[in-house]
């Protein structure tokens, strides 16, 4: 099974983005675990995680994410304001299995 972090401040603003994505999976029959966390412990959580998706309000720490996933081979990448603002699970979704694409 897949697994897909979502990250922001203190890993509440992004519940129901996780809900909503979720949903989408569920629809899709895909079996995936989706989580939101803060980014205060993003180094030990990104190694339970195959990907990272970051919420637009901490965009500007994507650079140093991205150094720290690297180091576990995994990838990380914000998520659209614009989907997050309108809670898009099914466009946030596909935006994660995007990264996850070239893991086996």
């Amino acid at each position: 099974m897949k697994s897909i972090l979502l990250v922001c401040d203190l890993g509440m603003s992004t519940s129901l983005v996780v809900k909503k994505m979720l949903n989408a999976a569920q629809k899709r029959g895909l079996e995936i675990n989706i989580q939101a966390k803060g980014s205060q412990d993003f180094r030990t959580l990104i190694q339970q995680f195959d990907c990272a998706l970051l919420g637009p309000q901490i965009a500007y720490k994507l650079s140093d994410f991205q150094n720290i996933a690297n180091e576990y081979n995994k990838k990380v990448d914000c998520i659209n304001m614009m989907d997050y603002g309108m809670t898009d699970g099914e466009k946030i979704l596909d935006h994660a299995l995007s990264l996850l694409e070239d893991i086996k």
